[in-house]
């Protein structure tokens, strides 16, 4: 797809993703639905209220009511979504800098659009354009003041209140200045803790941290924990659908042993659970724990979610799914990651015992990453052949669901081309550092004399 990735469209605002382009692609998808009314919600970023008056415009030149829901976190539009039967428009650029923005397109069952679905909409938006409709019948506008206070009021009723209550926890929470920060300060409240905050004022411009929620851009999280005698820290991303955790030390949880420790309590044998093709060996581990099954997508939230409704809708039992980023899938509560409720849910097992102890089983994993540039498509074939050549005289059992992954005993090892630049990625873990380092070794000796020789 050339507009639409994944997980939506983003770009610099104002370069890329412009008044035009938004106006344009709304227009565009509330033509391909062709349903009375769309809701249309942003996250906190400086150039959301231009965009979302250009694809409210666009929505109704082709003749749809818009429901304007304001700053909500993603999860709260989708949401909003499953309640009203209604598609969403949602302006974030999730966890980007906060010069990007971007637009996610949410169907009226409250799940990111599958790339079928994504397809036909790019199908539209690239061929002549939609007909606008006459001006006696362009679309009207409504705001919906309620849409956050309700989407709370879900998440507290799908979590055990009282067993967090009962447990007095004390939470240090960084929204990051996103859509969250209207929301889950209040929803922790609300389940009876106490709550600390750090940048949990809506700021487009993220003062206080870039808005991707990884370990080198949460440290005073990690200190207000340390200083606080807070039980957990909990951060997010710009839109709110990401949960990253800080054990009670200070120290930060890796999002790969929080999904195992999520995943180890929520896992019976005969259970599937679904992960990118870069899952940790950490979930790869709990599986074979507990008789479960693992599958494994293509890289993308799309992939992941499209694939849980296949294996729901046979009958299967899926409890958890999700990445290592924070973004965790629980089906039975919604198809969408919900940072409030991911946070939550983790509550549940600190509130039997320390965070630390929670995800002890989990740790001592290593991980390496390399990438090497290419500069034409001959340098990009010559690379992955190379890999595939190195796979095919592995003992290691392959999985070319994206890219090549080699998996051992031990360990694993991932290659595979970016989707969005002109790199190749390798990924390996093991529980020994030096095999880690190994396995990434072989595949990249083997890529990088394979891009020398091209």
């Amino acid at each position: 797809m050339d507009v639409f990735g994944s997980s939506g469209t983003r770009g610099v605002a104002n370069e890329e993703i412009t008044p035009t382009f938004a106006l344009q692609v709304a227009a565009t998808a509330g033509a391909v639905w062709d349903v009375d009314r769309v809701a249309i919600a942003r996250d906190t970023r400086n150039t959301g209220p231009m965009l979302e008056h250009a694809a409210t415009s666009g929505l109704q030149s082709v003749g749809t009511d818009v429901d304007r829901l304001g700053v909500l976190p993603t999860p709260g539009a989708q949401a909003y979504a499953r309640r009203e039967s209604v598609p969403v428009v949602m302006i974030t650029a999730s966890h980007n800098p906060p010069e990007y923005n971007g637009i996610k397109l949410i169907g009226p069952d409250g799940i990111e659009l599958s790339v079928s679905e994504l397809e036909a909409v790019e199908e539209a938006f690239l061929a002549d354009g939609v007909e606008s409709t006459s001006w006696d019948d362009v679309g009207q506008e409504r705001r919906i003041d309620d849409a956050a206070d309700r989407y709370v009021e879900g998440v507290l009723e799908a979590v055990d209140r009282g067993r967090i209550a009962d447990a007095d926890l004390t939470v240090a929470i960084d929204p990051g200045h996103g859509a969250a920060a209207s929301t889950s300060p209040e929803l922790f409240r609300r389940l009876g803790c106490r709550v600390l905050t750090i940048n949990a004022q809506p700021d487009g411009r993220f003062p206080g941290r870039n808005p991707e929620p990884v370990e080198r851009n949460l440290g005073d999280l990690g200190r207000l924990v340390a200083t606080s005698d807070a039980d957990v820290g909990i951060a997010h991303d710009g839109d709110g659908d990401r949960a990253i955790f800080f054990a009670e030390d200070g120290s930060y949880v890796e999002g790969d042993a929080a999904l195992a420790a999520l995943a180890s309590a929520e896992l019976s044998a005969g259970d599937t659970t679904v992960a990118a093709v870069n899952v940790s060996q950490r979930l790869v581990d709990v599986c074979n724990d507990t008789d479960a099954i693992l599958e494994l997508t293509p890289i993308g939230s799309t992939y992941i979610t499209s694939r849980i409704q296949q294996l729901r809708a046979e009958g299967v039992s899926v409890p958890i799914a999700g990445e290592g980023n924070g973004g965790i899938y629980f089906p039975e509560y919604s198809l969408a990651r919900d940072g409030a409720y991911i946070g939550a849910r983790f509550l549940e097992l600190v509130a039997e015992r320390p965070a630390s102890e929670v995800i002890a089983p989990f740790g001592g994993y290593h991980n390496v990453r390399r990438k090497l540039t290419y500069a034409s498509d001959a340098e990009r074939t010559a690379m992955l052949e190379a890999v595939e050549r190195v796979a095919e005289e592995s003992e290691a059992s392959l999985n070319a669901t994206d890219g090549v992954r080699l998996n051992y005993d031990d360990g694993w090892v991932l290659a595979r081309p970016s989707g969005t630049e002109p790199v190749v990625r390798i990924y390996a873990e093991s529980r020994e550092e030096r095999r880690a380092e190994a396995l990434a070794d072989r595949l990249y000796d083997a890529a990088n004399e394979a891009h020398r020789s091209a």
